[in-house]
């Protein structure tokens, strides 16, 4: 017999499994409050996970807030949605927009690697879908524990697979992203999901229902037990070390359907039959019910026993929680759901009326006959708990900063600097990425530009006039721990940078804020912080926020993450074929470095690699310097003066240097600026770009450096030795260290 709300009134003390269902006592009292009686255990269900951390943002809010006062608009105008909306939509020009949003699905891709990765991609995808927009291309920035750890072997083959046959299934281009691996990662893996889509001005929707009388429809797959209480159990709960403390099941993902719903969901926004629409990812029907009503103009009015089962015994608060993948949900007028049923048979998609939309203010859902939920939306969707956690500057941060890697010994012998320069290189996290990303389809769709292993990726959108988008993820999560304000402002820039260097201009990010416990003052003084970072950073550079995600309680055994904000940038390119790639192209031309390199070894590749040491302070980004930067990169494509052009971050140039000559097997011969070599070739000072160019073009670039203030360094040239020189120092055999660069992934996943 169902719980239904006359049950509920009758039996006020009557025992329920709140805490089981993540709620605090504070909260589930709070729900009593909002009822003025005990909810129904479907209420309770829609409450937990609405109410969780993952889909409220309970933790979160008061400092995401700050990103609202950013100016909306981009270098290409204002934005069409931001913050608040399923992704958010930015003007390209051409009565075109990009709708683009990252999102993560870490624990369960701890729990179930293939599964949870495959279902983070599907989510993002969909998300994208809602906005009205063709999903296009797909990025994935994940994080392991070491690269040799038992537990890496078990998750990282899984999660790569998962990423890959998912969206290579959807035909969806993977086209950058990051795979970096770090002991605190060790037992929480991050995997952080990027889409991006492309519409026209005109096609742009929003989720909402309005129009009293208006249907409600499910469509997509049928719904299953897979996935129950995702959200709000096993999205907000710690692991220890040996095993997550509890398996709700992960969601299960079909790709071959979700193709189906792709293209049957952009002929129903072409025939003009949606009102609103809603994607069902994270809490399901009881997101897509109350979200859509809530942010409508009247109530809803939902029958569960239409909704179609995969599994016949579940229960209705199981029905309501179940986040099986592969549905959508709509708004539909009378007069319409014909045609709307009559398209989605075509595409062999279920489509179901469950409900309709209300004149009052409530969401009413019956089961078997009998009313199982009477809410006022809102209070589910939009009102629940904000907490103002308490946050302090951690204790330990001044003995950390006080021990600056600067001091540590450095190579000076030719002999020592070359064995340097070969561990630094082909260390796990500097290491060759191939073996992850030959994994996934980098050109299906045939409008890939750029992909990995260049800075970026790129797409082209329109082939008449070659108008194209940039996007890269980054995020030196060491800089981060050293000072969450800095680190957070210096994985921007490095986005931003990765974007200029291709010739697009940066407009706008998306972010995927992965931090540990937000009951840890620690933490949560690390995440105020961060968002600060990127508040005053995107202000510098004009960039806004255009949404993103937050994910709390990244830890293993009490053991916090390492504060990941993952930034996601988007450029726009007028025509793709002034792009510049990253690696040296042709014989004889010069190689020079744009930018000033300071003494900032702390936090760096080199530190950690030689030293295993993390300590002291992040270098302090230049606003101003990065936009100049940009705009000579920018000015250099449209005149075709480069021929090539890497940025320099993790692994300084040493790393840019590899990367340049292995990227098409191009030799290079050099000079290191006069001083320290070891600052020379592993400092990470940013705002800096190795750059190569005919000498016909040298002086022409040398003069827009100059108009722009930026000092050049000419360093040498490419060759065809077949080394790595640099004069004076060493010389280092390309066939070597693409040995070496290569090995260190496959070698450790075939043991």
């Amino acid at each position: 017999m169902a719980d239904t709300v006359t049950h509920a009134v009758q039996t006020p003390d009557i025992e329920q499994p709140w805490a089981e269902l993540g709620l605090k006592a504070d909260e589930y009292q709070r729900i009593r409050e909002i009822l003025g009686r005990r909810p129904t255990s479907c209420e309770l269900a829609m409450y937990s996970v609405m109410w969780s951390e993952h889909c409220s943002y309970k933790s979160s809010k008061v400092h995401l807030a700050k990103f609202g006062a950013l100016d909306k608009n981009t270098p290409r105008g204002p934005l069409l949605a931001g913050i608040g909306e399923q992704a958010g939509v930015v003007d390209v020009g051409n009565g075109l927009a990009v709708t683009f949003k990252i999102e993560s699905h870490n624990h369960p891709s701890y729990v179930e690697p293939y599964q949870g990765a495959a279902t983070g991609v599907g989510g993002i995808v969909r998300d994208i879908l809602a906005m009205g927009a063709r999903p296009i291309g797909v990025m994935d920035a994940l994080r392991f524990g070491p690269l040799n750890a038992p537990d890496t072997a078990r998750v990282m083959p899984g999660i790569v697979a998962g990423v890959g046959g998912y969206g290579n299934c959807l035909g969806l281009p993977n086209i950058g992203g990051e795979v970096v691996f770090d002991a605190s990662y060790y037992g929480n893996p991050l995997v952080n999901a990027l889409c991006v889509g492309v519409l026209k001005h005109e096609d742009l929707h929003l989720a909402f229902a309005t129009g009293t009388g208006n249907k409600v429809v499910l469509y997509g797959a049928a719904t299953g037990g897979d996935g129950i209480g995702g959200a709000s159990i096993l999205a907000s709960e710690t692991f220890e070390a040996d095993g997550p403390a509890k398996r709700p099941a992960v969601q299960v993902g079909d790709p071959f359907m979700e193709k189906l719903l792709i293209e049957c969901t952009l002929e129903l926004f072409a025939a003009g039959v949606i009102v609103g629409i809603q994607d069902l990812g994270a809490a399901g029907i009881s997101c897509a019910t109350s979200e859509l009503a809530s942010s409508g103009e009247g109530g809803m009015h939902v029958d569960l026993d239409l909704v179609p089962l995969r599994d016949p015994t579940l229960a209705p608060e199981e029905i309501l929680m179940s986040e099986s993948q592969e549905r959508m949900m709509a708004v539909v007028e009378p007069q319409h759901v014909e045609r709307f049923e009559q398209i989605c048979a075509k595409w062999d998609v279920l489509a179901t009326v469950i409900g309709e939309v209300t004149d009052g203010d409530r969401l009413i859902i019956d089961w078997h006959g009998e009313n199982v939920v009477d809410v006022d939306p809102a209070t589910v969707a939009h009102e629940g708990p904000v907490y103002h956690r308490p946050l302090a500057r951690p204790s330990w941060i001044d003995e950390l900063n006080a021990n600056s890697a600067n001091a540590l010994p450095r190579a000076t012998e030719p002999d020592d600097l070359a064995a340097t320069f070969l561990k630094v290189v082909t260390s796990p996290n500097q290491a060759d990425k191939s073996w992850v990303t030959d994994q996934y389809d980098r050109y299906v769709r045939g409008n890939s530009v750029l992909a990995q292993p260049e800075d970026s990726g790129m797409l082209r959108l329109d082939e008449e006039s070659g108008l194209g988008i940039a996007l890269a993820t980054d995020c030196n999560a060491r800089f981060t721990l050293l000072n969450p304000y800095l680190g957070a402002q210096l994985a921007l820039c490095e986005a931003y940078r990765n974007v200029a260097c291709s010739g697009a201009v940066p407009v706008a990010i998306t972010d995927c804020l992965n931090f540990g416990s937000p009951e840890d003052p620690d933490v949560m003084w690390q995440f105020s912080e961060a968002i600060l970072g990127l508040v005053d950073g995107c202000t510098a550079l004009g960039t806004p926020v255009t949404g993103g995600n937050v994910s709390f309680y990244n830890q293993t055994g009490g053991a916090n993450i390492l504060p990941t904000p993952v930034v996601g940038m988007l450029g726009v390119i007028d025509d793709v074929a002034d792009r510049i790639g990253s690696g040296f192209v042709a014989v004889g031309d010069l190689v020079l470095l744009v930018g000033t390199t300071g003494e900032d070894l702390s936090g760096t590749a080199w530190a950690d690699v030689m030293h295993g040491h993390l300590g002291g302070m992040p270098p302090v980004p230049d606003f101003d310097l990065e936009r100049r930067l940009a705009q000579v990169l920018l000015a250099s494509s449209q005149r075709h003066l480069l021929s090539s052009a890497h940025d320099l971050a993790d692994g300084g140039l040493a790393q840019a240097l590899v990367e340049s000559c292995l990227r098409h097997d191009t030799s290079v011969a050099l000079d290191l600026p006069e001083g320290d070599a070891c600052v020379a070739l592993f400092s990470e000072t940013p705002g800096r770009v190795l750059v190569s160019l005919p000498g016909t073009a040298l002086s022409a670039f040398r003069e827009l450096c100059a108009q722009h203030g930026l000092p050049v360094t000419r360093l040498g040239e490419v060759t065809d030795t077949g080394y790595l020189e640099i004069h004076g120092r060493f010389a280092l055999s390309l066939a070597e260290v693409r040995a070496y660069w290569e090995s260190p992934i496959p070698t450790a996943m075939r043991h």
